[in-house]
């Protein structure tokens, strides 16, 4: 279960209770993932600078919810040697991308990872022109919409509206998503070149070689759909009780493409429901935003 129940009107969470997912792992791990044929690129590539990538990948492995790591847990994290780590959350803490605590021995993101989290948010014009339209849709559905970039292996919030619903998803902007199991990343995959998705494919499959079959026919499922219906979906497939739609499109003037979901409780939010009537809704939203971007 993936539900917090709140306050009409607020977004203060009385109660949040997850239940383990088997692709939890790869929303926690896929930032910092690099796997054996990316390592080999990387070293053959002359432009490449493996102490800024080993610095970014620092504050990376930060999730939602770490009020504040210690030198051991980021080394395991990021599968650096502890010296190495030290070395670079000191510089990083001299810069202000992190901050030291004295007392726990730790560190959290400083106020100059912010800055550059807010500066990059504050250029996507596309989510003060969604918002109004996605908060009309939430309304409608009794569920959450939300827009979504893609970050490696997951789908990344960065702009969310909920009904009025007494219950909801607990997800909200920041929060991760896994690309492989849910209807936006799915979405995003089906927005790719051939080319593309198979790079990223082959990334997943080197990551999650058990998992990687069940994965896959969900995502060939989906592309299938989204040609027949415009949308891709997921019917449990991430969390067992969680049902969503999903349509990716691109904003323009070079910015990156994003995918747009509606999800909820299954219960409240039925396949037949999500596609017959949030459906055609979804698909107009994305019409009428591509009319004013452009």
């Amino acid at each position: 279960m993936l539900f917090c129940i709140a306050e009409l009107n607020s977004n203060l969470y009385h109660f949040i209770y997850f239940r383990p997912c088997p692709y939890r792992r790869q929303v926690e791990d896929s930032s910092n993932f690099m796997n054996s044929k990316e390592t080999t690129n990387i070293k053959e590539d002359r432009h490449f600078v493996t102490a800024l990538a080993r610095g970014l990948e620092v504050l990376a492995c930060f999730r939602p919810g770490d009020k504040a790591l210690g030198n051991q847990e980021i080394a395991l994290r990021c599968q650096l040697p502890k010296s190495t780590v030290s070395r670079l959350t000191y510089t990083l803490t001299k810069l202000g991308y992190l901050h030291y605590i004295t007392s726990q021995g730790q560190y959290r993101l400083g106020s100059a990872t912010l800055a550059l989290g807010s500066a990059m948010i504050s250029r996507l014009d596309v989510r003060q022109l969604a918002r109004p339209l996605m908060q009309e849709l939430a309304d409608f559905s009794k569920g959450m919409v939300s827009l979504g970039m893609r970050d490696r292996h997951s789908m990344i919030y960065i702009e969310n509206c909920r009904s009025q619903n007494a219950l909801t998803l607990s997800l909200d902007v920041g929060s991760r998503i896994p690309l492989a199991s849910t209807a936006m990343g799915r979405a995003l995959l089906a927005s790719m070149s051939a080319t593309e998705r198979q790079t990223v494919f082959d990334e997943i499959q080197a990551y999650q070689p058990d998992l990687w079959p069940e994965l896959y026919a969900g995502i060939e499922a989906s592309l299938n759909e989204a040609r027949e219906t415009g949308c891709c979906s997921s019917f449990g497939e991430w969390q067992s009780d969680v049902n969503a739609i999903a349509l990716a499109f691109s904003p323009g003037a070079g910015q990156a493409t994003v995918a747009i979901n509606c999800g909820g409780p299954a219960f409240l939010l039925s396949k037949e429901f999500l596609l017959n009537g949030v459906r055609p809704r979804l698909l107009q939203l994305v019409r009428e935003l591509h009319g004013t971007l452009r």
